[in-house]
């Protein structure tokens, strides 16, 4: 790097963490995610506003590549921590009902956005027509755990009935995205010579959970109090990069590895270490890493040429989003004779997106299962469907006043899950 790509850098990662911090202030203000403000930082700084003038005088050609690798590691860290939070005694804690209502709502979304894949085809689609539908069927099926689990806390809502139950549904929906994403990266990954690779995803994938997490236990059973010493954080830093880069190198994406390294540490008995590297790592992460996502993300989306049939896709799009998330969550919430301003209110939390959806997106650009427009499409898509849960929840719920929200679930098995989970 010569001086003037030093200068150009951060003064490009200077603008980009104080006008994420405005809007996400701002978005905060408004009774929204800050993730929303973050996420219209990022294209606001992109092509849609005066032609990409901001963009090109802010964050020059030379810029964008270094850019692009801060954002990387930031979502790996990101993707760990994801891991980190995830908690299978959540799932087990919330009965059936959590199960059904996850693979309703990841089923009907994905078989609904196969169909609007197909009939997007002709304009939108790319030389995989297969990967192409299914990943739009995966797009379409998106729950963003930590947004959901974050607008719950904010509520007061995280040991309710209905976040609880919330929660496990979202964790589901998680692992069952993560799954079929990690199926289409590897059915539509890049052909060649070194294809053979993605055969060592499954040895590696058991080898973490029935080698790797055993190791770590013990480890953690041996030290009665765990504390986050510099030397234990480089081991976690070490291991969160190294599981990373073993997926990517595989053929799978980097994601993978780095949620898959949280999700395997051990849960007894880590609590404080857990916090603490959560603190450490989300600090760092939320304020510097991820706004750099959201723009280099947000440098991709370009409406400024959004004409009449771009809004008819647009709405097409919106409209499976919605529909096949709410209905498939609140006929399934409602056939397990649960509430129906519940069930309403359950589905509205899993048609939340956020973050996690823009990653999905920039996997399939990365991978061409999506074009340009598309992918800008696809980004307002993630940003309404988050946008709308706060102001529906306040419709369904009413505002936060204190105390609970929401009444318990009529029926004593879900009573009984519910309470066990929290």
């Amino acid at each position: 790097m010569n001086t003037h790509q030093t200068t150009s850098l951060l003064l490009s990662l200077a603008a980009i963490v104080l006008l994420a911090r405005l809007l996400g202030a701002l978005a905060r203000r408004l009774g929204q995610p800050a993730v929303i403000g973050e996420v219209l930082a990022g294209i606001a700084l992109g092509p849609t506003l005066f032609h990409g003038a901001v963009s090109d005088a802010l964050f020059p050609e030379t810029v964008r590549p270094l850019l692009g690798a801060l954002a990387a590691v930031g979502i790996a860290v990101f993707m760990f921590i994801v891991g980190l939070e995830w908690d299978a005694a959540m799932i087990r804690g919330s009965g059936s009902l959590a199960a059904t209502v996850s693979f309703s709502s990841i089923l009907l979304p994905f078989g609904l956005g196969m169909l609007l894949a197909l009939y997007l085809l002709d304009d939108y689609g790319t030389d995989d027509k297969t990967g192409f539908m299914l990943f739009m069927g995966i797009a379409m099926s998106i729950t963003a755990f930590p947004v959901l689990a974050r607008i719950l806390a904010d509520r007061r809502m995280t040991r309710t009935p209905l976040g609880v139950v919330a929660l496990a549904c979202a964790s589901i929906d998680d692992v069952l995205a993560w799954t079929l994403l990690a199926a289409v990266v590897a059915i539509s990954g890049p052909a060649g010579s070194e294809q053979w690779r993605i055969l060592l995803a499954v040895p590696y994938l058991l080898g973490m959970v029935f080698i790797v997490r055993p190791l770590l236990r013990r480890l953690a059973a041996r030290r009665p109090v765990l504390r986050l010493t510099p030397t234990v954080f480089a081991c976690i830093l070490a291991g969160l990069l190294l599981s990373a880069a073993a997926t990517e190198w595989v053929g799978l994406h980097y994601i993978f590895g780095a949620f898959l390294f949280g999700a395997i540490l051990p849960r007894t008995g880590t609590e404080r270490l857990r916090a603490e590297v959560h603190e450490r790592l989300g600090q760092m992460t939320g304020t510097l890493l991820l706004p750099v996502f959201f723009l280099v993300a947000g440098l991709k989306v370009d409406l400024s040429e959004l004409d009449g049939g771009g809004l008819g896709a647009l709405a097409l799009i919106l409209l499976v989003a919605v529909g096949g998330k709410f209905t498939g969550a609140f006929v399934t919430a409602r056939l397990n004779r649960m509430p129906a301003r519940q069930s309403a209110a359950l589905a509205t939390l899993m048609n939340t997106r956020g973050l996690t959806e823009l990653i999905v997106l920039n996997v399939g650009l990365q991978l061409g299962l999506l074009g340009q427009n598309l992918y800008s499409l696809m980004v307002v898509m993630a940003v309404l469907t988050t946008a709308m849960t706060g102001p529906l929840l306040n419709w369904l719920l009413g505002r936060v006043k204190g105390g609970d929200l929401t009444e318990a679930p009529d029926t004593e098995r879900t009573a009984g899950a519910v309470g066990t989970a929290a």
